[in-house]
Parts: structure tokens; sequence; C-alpha cells
């Protein structure tokens, strides 16, 4: 251990307990944590302490003479002209959010059909962000546009300044290339907004505290009018403020006519009440709550199961008939047809829908599979499209007005595919191909499986040399998640190929449970007190590594972000034996508060409520911020995030890292002040952030 970095460690204690005194008078926290004052955002004192964590930290990590060579290849790589521009369908033709060194923002631009399906898409600009930030004096970012069809001129396009979650709402006309000064326009908050027809819209969007939830979100729907102001609309549906959220979709017909109007009220996060809204009052419909709804096609809203029902397994997909629901909204059963059935080893991991067709996105054995269900006489018949095996598909749009499909293939060492497909025959065709991005020779891929601690099996994949020696020297990065039945199948990462995988590295992506790699039970086994199994799945993966010589603890390292930052803390203070690196990325942390920060009390389905005391017990027994104990010898963590993450609270990874300088522990802290939760606003910025991590792992794992 250096002595100037005992020293500086020392300072920044002295540090946090001065400014804990003035920080604790604005923020209202628990008296028994000496590092709450953290809790306050934008604080001066708060942001003063990140200031001086960012220099130390980036003094270690940009000094490496690694650091700029991983910056220009990581840019190269998010900046590339050779890129794949992933298409939307709207207006007879494809919509593009472009992004490159000139345009760190992006621009929203716009491409015919033809073109594009031709290869080559003759682009032209709806709306540039970066001079829209210019005049406006903001860092606009794009999250996403809400179109009105049938000929989707007019769009209500999301705006975010800084990259967070909290959008503001503009009204666009694409045709004249403007916003309209007098149309639909919604200051900033974390809201939802579809349209009804060209003069009315429904809005989900607190305008006072009484009309948001615990969580942050809206509890109420408005009905508004062209001309009105968006808080004097018509409340149509008004959840209860104990719930997560409230949002609105409008259901519509092939000839774009509105045929339902549904209110979606999420009582918690995986549990959903929906009702119809376009009577005199709201219809709840008599559906379970485990229930999702993920299209309309001819007349049938298509949903999936989470929970066995009236007959349908578990995850099943299902189909119901509007008119008939509307006649008996109490029993939706008599109306119900099964759309397929995934099997033990298969997850619906994705549903679209064109205007004849509903296109699933599976996993059979965490591996991708795209099937294409067509409603007849004898009910619903389907066929699997022939695409990669052994690959990731993902289903990038589906034609409303159409039977076109855009479909992307990628594997671990095999670059992107972009396919196009007709749902209603025909084999897919390739529209584009990513280069490669990276030496992808010197590597294999394998699928193994690791036993748990409960005697569950646990597969993960493991890229690794093909000239590894399987001595342990190997030096091995490994990824998990493990939450919110979010599943993580191969991925081609260019930068994680370039970056690490050329210098010898190895990777790991383990599927533990509470993703959804096989569907609701998988998820289902890791919830609240059963948490515990997530991390011994990990733990597992781990071991099976270090027993099979494919790497060693002083090799192996971690990383996680979000839910993954609760796996790698958790892991980091199990086990602090099996790694020597951990990467903790815009995490959960501190599980006894977590619902107190930001959204976190949507998540009480995800980890129990802390504030109950039997959940309390589960919780605190792991909850690694509070675990974290003097005299134990833990590999040195470089804990991350972002200022305007108002997803998950960067106060979480703050008192983490302030913890461990308490206790004279070795880290590394930075807080990147741009950017929300998903760190994909600016690509500079991404390359920066990428660089930091491989030059961390290198030391920490290579050297």
């Amino acid at each position: 251990m250096l002595v100037r970095d005992v020293f500086m460690r020392k300072i920044l204690v002295l540090f946090a307990f001065l400014a804990v005194l003035p920080a604790l008078a604005r923020v209202s926290n628990p008296p028994n944590d000496p590092h709450a004052w953290l809790e306050d955002t934008h604080g001066r004192v708060a942001l003063s302490w990140v200031e001086a964590q960012n220099a130390r930290t980036l003094q270690r990590l940009t000094a490496d003479a690694r650091h700029e060579t991983y910056r220009r290849e990581a840019l190269r790589i998010f900046t590339a002209k050779d890129r794949i521009a992933m298409p939307a369908f709207r207006a007879g033709g494809v919509d593009n959010l472009w992004q490159d060194e000139r345009h760190p923002q992006g621009v929203w631009r716009h491409a015919p059909l033809a073109s594009y399906l031709a290869g080559k898409p003759s682009w032209s600009v709806l709306l540039d962000l970066d001079a829209l930030s210019k005049a406006e004096g903001r860092r606009w970012f794009l999250k996403g546009v809400e179109c009105l069809p049938p000929d989707d001129r007019l769009c209500l396009v999301n705006l975010s300044d800084g990259g967070g979650d909290a959008i503001e709402i503009r009204e666009f006309d694409t045709k004249a290339r403007t916003f309209l000064k007098d149309g639909f326009n919604v200051s900033r908050a974390k809201q939802s907004i579809d349209w009804v027809d060209a003069n009315t819209v429904l809005l989900a969007r607190a305008f006072d505290p009484t009309e948001e939830t615990t969580s942050g979100y809206a509890a109420v729907i408005r009905e508004v009018k062209r001309g009105q102001r968006p808080e004097d609309g018509r409340v149509v549906f008004r959840a209860d403020r104990k719930d997560t959220m409230v949002s609105a979709r409008v259901l519509r017909r092939e000839d774009s006519s509105v045929a339902a109007l549904v209110a979606e009220r999420r009582v918690r996060f995986f549990d959903v009440e929906l009702s119809l809204i376009d009577g005199a009052q709201p219809v709840r419909l008599a559906l379970p709550t485990s229930a999702s709804l993920r299209g309309f096609v001819r007349g049938q809203m298509i949903l999936t199961v989470q929970d066995a029902w009236r007959g349908f397994g578990q995850g099943a997909l299902v189909a119901i008939d509007l008119a008939r629901l509307r006649k008996a909204p109490d029993a939706p059963d008599m109306a119900a047809s099964l759309v397929m059935q995934p099997s033990a080893l298969q997850s619906i991991d994705g549903v679209q829908t064109t205007r004849d067709a509903v296109v699933v996105q599976l996993l059979d054995a965490v591996k991708g599979a795209i099937e294409v269900y067509r409603p007849g006489e004898d009910g619903w018949s389907g066929r699997r499209l022939a695409m990669p095996a052994n690959s990731t598909l993902t289903v990038r749009a589906a034609q409303q007005s159409g039977s076109l499909v855009f479909v992307s293939s990628e594997s671990f060492l095999e670059p992107t595919r972009l396919w196009s497909v007709d749902a209603e025959g025909g084999a897919p065709r390739l529209v584009a191909s990513l280069p490669p991005r990276f030496n992808a020779s010197t590597h294999r891929v394998e699928q193994s499986w690791a036993v748990s601690k409960d005697g569950t099996r646990i597969p993960y994949f493991l890229v690794v040399p093909k000239s590894a020696r399987m001595d342990g020297s190997t030096p091995t990065q490994l990824f998990g998640y493990g939450g919110f039945q979010i599943s993580k199948p191969p991925a081609y990462l260019p930068e994680m190929g370039k970056l690490w995988l050329e210098r010898g590295g190895a990777y790991v992506i383990a599927n533990i449970r509470g993703g959804g790699e096989f569907g609701p039970r998988w998820h289902k086994s890791a919830l609240r007190e059963n948490r515990q199994r997530a991390f011994d799945d990990f733990a597992a993966v781990a071991e099976d590594l270090i027993a099979r010589k494919v790497t060693s603890p002083r090799r192996l390292g971690i990383y996680g972000r979000s839910n993954g930052g609760v796996l790698t803390t958790v892991s980091m203070t199990q086990r602090p034996d099996l790694f020597n690196a951990v990467v903790v990325e815009s995490p959960l942390i501190d599980m006894l508060r977590y619902h107190k920060l930001s959204a976190g009390a949507s998540w009480v389905a995800e980890y129990g409520n802390p504030d109950d005391s039997g959940d309390r017990r589960f919780i605190e027994a792991y909850s690694a911020y509070q675990k974290l104990r003097p005299g134990t010898s833990y590999p040195e963590p470089y804990v991350t995030t972002n200022t305007e993450d108002d997803r998950v609270h960067p106060g979480h990874a703050r008192k983490y890292a302030a913890r461990l300088a308490e206790l004279g522990l070795p880290y590394l802290y930075f807080e990147n002040t741009l950017g929300g939760h998903s760190n994909d606003a600016d690509p500079a910025l991404n390359a920066e952030r990428w660089a930091r991590h491989y030059v961390y792992l290198a030391q920490k794992l290579m050297d």
C-alpha cells in the first residue's frame, strides 16, 4: 500500500467528517448513517467530495500509458461511419438516431424504405440535437418519439436534458421540421404520452405531489385537448400513490382508427391492472396482475402471463378478443386463446406486432430464435424463422402498417448483422453487416454449467483464448446481473473485444437466477427472501472457473451495473477470496435505504420492503453497505456512477466509497457529472468510460 494513498484516504475521511454537519441540515436521512449527506445529489459539499474523488481516480487511471490508447480505440468504435444505422419504421420509411464525433448528441433522420433496404439509405435530417442544444444552452438527448398514424407527420418528441429519465415533451412537425409553438408541449418530468387523435393526447404526468406515486412516477392519466394547458386536462384515470406508476396505451385497428384506450396501473413493479378508459368510467379487466400487454393484432389483445392462469402455463403468450372482452370484462378467459407456450428451457424475451402477426423474440437454452404467429380459423399457427444459429436475435422494428420486420443477429465473436423478413412468409434477407471490430480468431466460445449451493445447475458462457494454458493464469472478466427477469444472452461487444479479448483476456456471462433466461420461474426463484440464491449462483460460476483452472482469484474480476451493483458489492463482501477486481457501475448498494432514493420504491416487489421487519431481516443479511467490516481483506473496487442518474441514486455509490474510506480500505471512485442511468448519452463520454474500466481491469488482472 503506497504511503501517498494512505495519506489521501485519511484526508478524504477528514473532509467527509467536516462536511457532514452542514450537509445533514439539508438532507433528511437516518441519524445512524454518517455518510447520508452524500445523498444530496447536487449539494455543494457532496459535489466537492465528488470532485476530490474524481481527481484522485483520474490521476491513477488516466496516467496509465494504456488509457489514451484505450480511449482512442473505443471512440473509433462508437463513432465509426460504418456502424449499422438501426431502423425504426415511420411514415413509409425508416428513422434513425445517429451520433458521431461531430454530433455527440445526435441527429434524428429519415430515409425512404427502398433506399434503406438497398443498403444505400438516402438520409434527410429531421432534427439536429447538437444544434438545438447550442441554441438553447442545454444538453438535449432524444429519448424516443410518439408519432400520430397513419401519416406519422406529427410527433411527440421526448427530450432529456443531460440524459436522465425525466423528459420534456414537444410536438414536432416532421414535414416542416419544426417544433409547434402552440402544440402539445409539456415541461420536464418523469412522464409518458400517447396520441388519441390529432387534437387529443393521453398524458401520464404528476402536476403536484398528490398526483405522484411514492416511486416518483405519475399516478394520474389526463386527456389533454389541443390548445389546453396539460394540467387542465380531464383526469380519466387515477391510481393509488403507493402504486409504482400508471401509463396509457392506445390500441389501434389496421386502418389506424382507435380500438380501445387502456390504462396500465402498475400496482407493483411486476403486477399490472388493465382498465378500459374510453367510456364514462374506467372498466377494470379481470385479468391476472401478472399479465403484460404486448400488442394488438386483428382485434386481439396480446399478453404474456407470468403465472399459470385458467389452463395457460407459466410464461404463456395469450390472445384475448377485445370485442368479446368488452361484453364480459369479468370473464376474460372466455375470450382467450393460446398463441404459444414456452418450454422449460425457453423464455419469451420480447414481443412485437405487425399489422397481422405476432413476432416473438425467444431464448431457447439462452440462444436466440424468432417465431412468427398468425391468427386463423383454427387458432394461432406459427413458424420459426431461418436465422443464424447460436446467436442472439433481436427484433429491432416491426411494421405496424405492413408485414416487414427487422431482426439483428450477433454473438460474442460474430459482428452484428441486420436482416429484413416478411412476417407473411419468405426467407430473411441480409440488409447490413457490421465490419469486425476486433480479431476474433484468437478466441473460442463455450457454454458450461456450474452447480450452485442448492444443487441448481447454472449456465454460463465463456469466451477464452484458444491458446489459454488452463493453469489459472488467464485474466478473466465475469459479468452478472440476475434481476428483474432480464436475460443476458451472447452479445457482440466491440469495445470489450478490442480492449480486453485482443489483449489476451477471457470474458464470462453468468446466467444466474433472478434473470429471465428460463422464463418467470428463473426470475421468481431469486426474488425477495431468495435473493441469496443469485449471489450463490454467481459464486458457483466463479468457483467453477477456478476449479477448471480457466483463471484464479488473482486473475478473476467481476463487473455489474445497476442491479448488478447489488451483485458485485455483495459478492465482494461475501466472497472476497474469489476476486481481485470489482467494477461497480451505477449501482444499488445500500439496500436498507434503496426504497427512499430516486425510483427505488418501485422495486420493493423485487427486493422486499426494508420498512417491514420481516423483509428487513433478509435484506440486511446481505446489504453490502452495512456489511463492510474493518480488518477484512477486500479486493480494491472501482465504483462509478452518474450525477444525473435519476433512476438509481448516485448516493449508493458515493456512500459505499465513503464507507471504504472510513475503514481505510483501498478503492477507486469516479462520478460522471453528465449522463443518466443508461450511460448511452454521448459517444465521447462512453469512450472515456470504457477506457477507465479497462485500465483498471488491466492493472488488477493483467499486470
